[in-house]
This record gives C-alpha cells, structure tokens and sequence, in this order.
C-alpha cells in the first residue's frame, strides 16, 4: 500500500475539516490499538468523519491512493482486528453516534456505528425496551464494533449473539460506494443475505457506518443464583437440571482462582465462606411468584446429589448487579498481568470433556503460569487466560504461550470447535483459522472479500492474508 503524502492530508482536510485528521504520536497511538498489546501500532494518520458522506470521500480517495484503511471503533478488541501497526490511515468512527427512527412498532432503532453499545441500552431503557447484547466492555465498546465481531457476551444462551439483533446495515465498501442492507425487514429471502455476511467480517469488507437494530421487552424481575460447584461435570449437572425446569438468560463459570483475583483486586464480598474448584452463575426471570420457589428446589436437589457445595440468591436488583460483578470484573482485573487468551468453544454438551482434555495440556506446560478459567459455558464457550509472571519478558512469555496455543487447538479441531467463539480473528488468531476452518472455507471468504474490497484496502492482513 503506499504512504500518505502531504496532499493527501489535505484533501482528508478537505473533506473531514482540519482539526479531524490527527498525525501527533499520542492521537496516532491511542487509536491505532485495541485492548491487545502485541502489535506497536504505527498509523499514518487519524481521520474522525462526521456523515456517511464524509465516510465515501475518505473511502473513494484512499482507493485512488492504494492507502490501506483500518475501521475503528470503539478499541475494545482482543484480537488485534483494530490494530494499525503499517502506516495505514485509521478511520475512527466516533462522531456517527446518533440514535435515530426508533420505532414503536417494529420494536427498531437506527443507531450510529459510533453509538456506545451502553448508549443503546439505556435509550431502549427510556423506552421501556431492552438491547440484551452486553459484556463487561459495554460502556466503551461501539455498535459497529460489535457488529463487525458478532459480540456474544453474557446473555447469548438465551438472546443469541449481535447479529440476531441487526436488522439492517449500511456499509461503505472498498471503491466507496454505500450498501444498504435488509432495510429492517423481517422477512427478506431476495437472494443472499450480505448483511449477514457484513457481521463478524471485522471491517474487511468495508467500513460499517450505520445499523437498523431490534429491540426487546425488557426483562421481568430478574434473580441471580452464584452456585460453589466440585468439578466441571457438576456445572454440567446443574445446567441440564436448570434449563430443563426454568429458561436461563445466562449461564456462566469461573474458576476459583478468577474468584480469589476479583475479590482481593475489586474489594468485592465473596458470595459464601465455602469454597470450590468452579463457581456457575446462573440468572433467570420470576415469570411468576412460584420461579423462585422452584429454583430453590432445583438448588436442594442439586446440593443432595453433590453437583453443589454451597450457593447464595440476589435478594434486590442490587444484590443481583454485586453478584454479576464477581463474573464480569473478571476481565478488569486480570488485565494488569498481561493474559494470554484463548477464547474457545465446542457445543456446549461437550465442554466437560473438551475442558479436561485442554487443562491437562495447559497444567503440564505452565506449571509455573497461573491460569484463570471463565466463560459463557452456557453456550459453548470458554475463556482461558494465562498470566504473565511479573519478571518474564512479554515476548518470551508470548513465544510461549503460542507454542501451547497450537496444542489447545489440536484438541479445538479435535473437538469440531472453533478457535475464536466471539472475539474474532484479526491479526492473532489469523494464523489458527485453518483449525476451525478448511482451507476451501477460507478461498471462497478470500472471494467475498475481493468482491466487497477489490482492491484490498480494507483492514488488510486481518482474519487471513489476501
């Protein structure tokens, strides 16, 4: 791709205004990364656009440049899909922050790709409405982003993943030229459905600007259950027994260990004085006065078979959010010693296995490694950080753990699982796909990238090399 002259920079001026096109260090370093910390980013220059308008002259000049684009959200990626380290042109996109056309009706909203996915939630909440997408970075992370890595988080067992909620999309492609998707309808079965493969395409197919999202009713009284569990066939246990009697929201885990970092590092209570090897979370609705009673003998019943060691209920909204906190301040936590993470899954009845089967390997070659475990195992999905030791160097601790990675995604392929189950591929993973995907899955993703992006501009070297 080629460098970015001064006459490109001023027609950038030109077309976003001189003060939205940023070259210091500090502008160029602060947009030109994601939460992963690998990569040095190394962008040529940030531009902030304010339109769709503006969004196509920036497309339709870099093309005519050959100048490679990185489409940025809101940075709160894990696998270095934002990241700009070769002089490519970052496009923030934090000015399309407009909440638009909501509609009563169709239950739908037309927000902004800079929209913080926190800002959606509490506007649906005016609206006595629900946007039940959420994860622990909802307060910074934006709707494009989301949409971009088809963002899971906590409520997927029973709301399912982003694009269950994308109703329509606009999306500036490679030459400039603005797609506008599904247009909010329900039923649309004219042809293929590009929109659907806009989702999780990590802007490599173009920069998404604008999105039609749907809306729910909002949740009716919800309890949470935090259950002390032996072993991880016993979260299994439990789950089956759960999810046959009342329908969850969410389903989570975390290990012992996740526990104890919270607790010292977030001034939290821990939920009990028992301890165990695995903690499940479990939240659901009292449809009715009778939920909570029969979840109560769902939890006797579970603590008699030896699948439960100990448990707490939320007894106010509050309690419930102070209990989320030990799940979801996870993340936060752990963040200051560097974690090395794999985010796996497998379907969701043979976590146990896949789970025993990839600690094994993980202990016998970290003995000296902490390890945290947590994950929306309600669906599959796993989270497995190992911690860096204060005194190893990043990139010997990072050789290291790559050198693991490729064992866990023997047992991934193994398992028929997929080596990224929601925070997408970018530039870490992009050397495992072929262990989730076969290599003519990957020809015909290169296909559909050269059809959206001719000329490769587009977040090039994330997911796979063109």
């Amino acid at each position: 791709m080629a460098a970015i002259d001064d006459a490109v920079l001023i027609a950038l001026e030109n077309i976003v205004g001189p003060d939205r096109v940023l070259t210091d260090d500090d502008s160029r370093q602060r947009y030109g990364r994601d939460w992963t910390r690998v990569h040095t980013p190394n962008p040529s220059a940030v531009i902030l656009p304010g339109s769709i308008d503006e969004v196509q002259g920036i497309v339709r000049l870099a093309a005519r440049n050959r100048i490679a684009i990185v489409p940025s959200g809101g940075r709160t990626g894990l696998s270095a899909g934002a990241v700009a380290c070769n002089g490519e042109l970052v496009l923030a996109l934090d000015r399309l922050n407009k909440i638009e056309d909501f509609d009563s009706i169709d239950r739908t909203v037309r927000c902004g790709a800079g929209v913080v996915t926190e800002q959606l939630q509490a506007f649906a909440t005016e609206k006595n409405l629900f946007y039940p997408v959420d994860f622990a970075s909802s307060g910074s992370s934006q709707i494009g982003g989301n949409i971009s890595t088809n963002a899971g988080g906590i409520k997927v067992i029973r709301h399912g993943m982003t694009r269950d909620w994308v109703a329509g999309l606009k999306l500036v492609n490679g030459e400039g030229e603005l797609l506008d998707l599904n247009r909010g309808l329900v039923k649309n079965n004219a042809g293929y459905d590009l929109r659907q493969l806009v989702i999780g395409a990590e802007g490599t197919l173009g920069v998404l600007v604008e999105a039609t999202m749907r809306l729910s009713r909002p949740p009716r009284d919800p309890a949470v259950f935090v259950l002390g569990v032996p072993n991880m066939a016993s979260i299994m246990d439990v789950l089956r027994v759960y999810q046959g009697a009342i329908e969850l929201s969410a389903f989570e885990f975390f290990s012992e260990l996740a526990l104890q970092k919270v607790v010292e590092h977030q001034g939290l209570p821990r939920p009990f004085d028992s301890r165990a090897e695995y903690y499940a979370l479990l939240e659901f609705e009292q449809q009715d006065e009778n939920t909570l009673t029969r979840a109560m003998e769902l939890f006797e019943h579970c603590m008699d078979q030896g699948w439960v060691v100990d448990g707490v209920v939320s007894q106010s909204l509050a309690q419930a959010s102070a209990l989320w906190r030990l799940r979801e301040d996870i993340s936060e936590t752990i963040s200051r010693w560097t974690p090395y993470k794999n985010d796996i899954s497998t379907v969701t009845s043979r976590v146990p296995d896949f789970l025993a089967e990839v600690e094994a390997v993980v202990n016998e070659n970290y003995p000296e490694f902490e390890i945290i475990w947590f994950g929306h195992i309600g669906d599959g999905n796993v989270h497995l950080n190992v911690l860096k030791p204060d005194e190893l160097p990043l990139d010997e601790f990072q050789q290291r753990c790559g050198e693991v990675s490729r064992w866990v995604f023997d047992i991934v392929q193994r398992y028929g699982g997929s080596v990224s189950a929601e925070h997408g591929v970018g530039l870490l993973k992009k050397g495992y796909l072929h262990y989730s995907c076969s290599e003519l899955e990957i020809s015909i993703m290169r296909s559909v990238k050269k059809a959206f992006d001719p000329l490769g501009i587009m977040n090039p070297g994330k997911i796979f090399d063109s």
